[in-house]
């Protein structure tokens, strides 16, 4: 495939070195220093973009990249108020979108295993739950968007729960997520149920970028061919 890479950060490197491994060509890269290159022209040869980027820039990508008919893959967080409305759009224009809020493909199989367990624990209501997300100091928002969509589904599954805050519960119905910003760390979410007699933990502890990578490129072989609205789900065929 010819790829485009919209936003050249770290996440963006990673991206451009396993697509390449695994056959995949570069033909454009976008960042803040090239804007006014992601157009038609520059577009025309591209068979998928893979979009990691800011709030304000993420949505305005996607409706150029529509406009030249390229599928988009995309990894941005803080525009999802207007997600049910991109998703309008692209089934009402026939358009291409692949959107997760995590790429790890290990992440994903811990968003199924947490719904599942969260349905078993709604049973034992002498277990109190709580959150823990690790990650590097670079990371600026807490918590996590991973800990938030583990937060929701056992929020979803577990009557005893009703709202997420932030580091420490303040009712029995509050669900803590405890943030911590540590050097070198590129993740670590961890749900634990703990009663007087034990202690329950599901963890998953990401590596490096690579992993998070390797789930764009595998998203963007996914749906090149394709046309809808795609997940990790459709993805993992979960």
């Amino acid at each position: 495939m010819n790829i485009a890479i919209i936003g050249y950060g770290k996440m963006g490197k990673e991206i451009e070195t396993l697509a390449i491994q695994r056959g995949h060509k570069i033909r454009l890269i976008i960042d803040k220093h090239n804007l006014l290159e992601l157009n038609d022209k520059n577009l025309e040869e591209i068979d998928v973009a893979i979009e990691f980027t800011t709030p304000e820039t993420a949505y305005d990508n996607y409706l150029k990249c529509f406009a030249a008919n390229v599928p988009v893959v995309s990894g941005s967080t803080g525009w999802l108020d207007r997600f049910n409305e991109l998703k309008k759009y692209c089934i009402n224009n026939k358009k291409t979108f692949f959107y997760a809020s995590n790429f790890s493909l290990g992440v994903n199989i811990l968003f199924e295993i947490n719904k599942q367990l969260a349905r078993i624990m709604n049973q034992f209501d002498n277990y109190n739950i709580e959150i823990e997300e690790i990650h590097h100091t670079e990371k600026l928002d807490a918590p996590s968007g991973t800990a938030i969509n583990l937060a929701n589904d056992i929020i979803n599954n577990i009557d005893r729960k009703e709202k997420w805050t932030k580091e420490n519960e303040t009712i029995e119905s509050d669900l803590a997520i405890k943030s911590l910003r540590k050097v070198k760390i590129p993740g670590i979410h961890t749900i634990k149920y703990e009663s007087d007699v034990d202690t329950l933990l599901i963890n998953h502890s990401a590596k490096s970028r690579k992993g998070f990578a390797l789930g764009a490129v595998l998203s963007a072989e996914y749906v090149n061919g394709k046309n809808g609205f795609f997940g990790m789900n459709d993805l993992l065929n979960f």
